[in-house]
């Protein structure tokens, strides 16, 4: 499969395209999109447009609003769902308030008022957000999302948020493939755990069973920042435990 990535002009995030390899007799490929950040409705479509893609779902690596904002606009206009882990759901129809605003910590309240500015920045407010109509969750430590032809393999990875989630693309002719880390993993850190639904005890847990055994050989496409490997993550990064 095909990972295209496209970089939100709010906070940065990385929304992908996930592409089957297989085409449908028309020419189109099904694809998925992980993680609409603000600003990436537009892009995507011209993605889809251009590459003639069909659209089978909108993925969350977890439901902070950066990862979120432009889901419902891309769900309307390819008529798909939105799917994520169901321990995330709740915060979907509340983003901001399940980020702290009005009422968290001095972390979390920093972290909203940063995002609120930077909506401002490319001309939104907290009222323009929607939520999709349609949610379609997903439970357990690990699933399998299939939609249309493309699958990728779901491992639940909270700490970060109760439903974060790690998505591992298959690579094509045999490659080692993609995982696409949301906030739980970065080049040379990891997800931050004092706002709201965080927990800094599972996230060790979940860098000790779910991210260590990963295969070396995987790229991974963060929520935010460049990309980067899990062996080089395993030998550099200061935040996984050993």
């Amino acid at each position: 499969m095909d990972v295209h990535v496209v970089v939100a002009p709010v906070f940065g995030t990385n929304c992908c395209v996930v592409v089957a390899d297989t085409a449908h007799p028309d020419g189109r490929r099904d694809c998925v999109v992980v993680d609409a950040g603000a600003g990436t409705a537009g892009p995507v479509t011209e993605l889809v447009a251009e590459r003639s893609l069909l659209p089978r779902a909108v993925l969350a690596t977890h439901g902070h609003v950066d990862h979120t904002w432009d889901a419902a606009e891309l769900c309307r206009r390819f008529d798909v769902p939105l799917r994520l882990h169901a321990a995330d759901v709740y915060r979907i129809a509340d983003p901001f308030g399940t980020i702290g605003r009005g009422g968290g910590s001095a972390a979390a309240t920093s972290v909203s008022d940063a995002l609120v500015q930077a909506l401002d920045g490319f001309g939104c407010t907290p009222r323009d957000y929607a939520a999709p109509e349609r949610i379609e969750p997903f439970e357990g430590p690990t699933a399998e999302v299939v939609a249309g032809d493309v699958t990728l393999h779901a491992r639940h990875a909270p700490g970060h948020t109760e439903g974060s989630t790690l998505y591992l693309v298959d690579g094509s002719d045999g490659g080692a493939g993609v995982l696409l880390s949301g906030d739980v993993l970065f080049a040379g850190g990891v997800g931050r755990t004092d706002l709201p639904g965080a927990d800094v005890e599972a996230m060790l847990t979940t860098l000790r069973q779910v991210v260590r055994p990963l295969d070396p050989a995987l790229g991974v496409v963060p929520g935010h920042g460049p990309t980067t490997t899990v062996g080089r993550e395993l030998a550099t990064n200061p935040f996984l435990p050993a």
